[in-house]
Formats: C-alpha cells, structure tokens, sequence
C-alpha cells in the first residue's frame, strides 16, 4: 500500500512515526495457479481435453467413431451426434450408463449431465 505525498508530509508535520508497510508480493506458483485456472476458466478446459481423449473408450468404438464431446460447461457434457437415430438411442437407452462410467471417470463434480445434439 503506497502512502501519497500529501499524507506523508502531514504525518511528518504531525511527527507521527513514519508508517513502513512491506507487503510482499511474491507468492509460490502453487498457491496462484489454482486460482488463476478457476479464473481463467481453464480447469473446465483441462478436464475437456481429458474427456475427449477418453471418449471412445468409454463409449465404445462405434459410438466414438459417429459422435464427438464439443464441450463441457458447469458440468454438463455437449456431445455432437451425426445421426438422429443414434441420437435417440444415446438419448433414450444409453445416456445413463454412459454417464455413470463418466462419473466413474472423471467424478460426480466434473459431470453431471450429458446433453446430445444432431448436428
């Protein structure tokens, strides 16, 4: 905290002690980065990619091959699907296993929901 000029005069005018404050402003990478990923949103991004990756395992390889994870906000896991009716056996028959083994995965925190599109 930076003392002006005016205050400083004052308080020597006064003969108050002269104020020293010595903040540090270092701080070990393993305290800011935590926070500064929440902030920047990329612990979101971090778990992403992780899906992703995963992806085809968990689900199988043919439902891998025909739909992609898009995205994975505030817990809710955006799948693109390229066919209707495989959309609506994801939707329909499958959604819930393949969100228990997400949840298995990657924890309850990171996903909650799966939401599918055609597209």
């Amino acid at each position: 905290m930076k003392y002006s000029l005016r205050s400083r005069v004052i308080a020597e005018w006064r003969g108050l002690p002269e104020r020293t404050v010595t903040h540090s402003r270092w701080a070990a990478p393993a305290d800011v980065l935590p926070n500064l990923m929440q902030r920047l949103g990329l612990k979101e991004r971090l778990h992403e990619t992780e899906v992703a990756e995963a992806w085809s395992k968990i689900v199988g390889e043919f439902i891998g091959a025909h739909s992609t994870p898009v995205a994975l906000r505030d817990g809710v896991l955006y799948v693109r699907v390229l066919q209707p009716a495989l959309h609506y056996e994801l939707e329909q028959v499958s959604k819930m296993d393949i969100l228990r083994k997400l949840k298995q995965r990657f924890g309850g925190k990171t996903i909650r929901d799966l939401r599918f599109r055609v597209g």
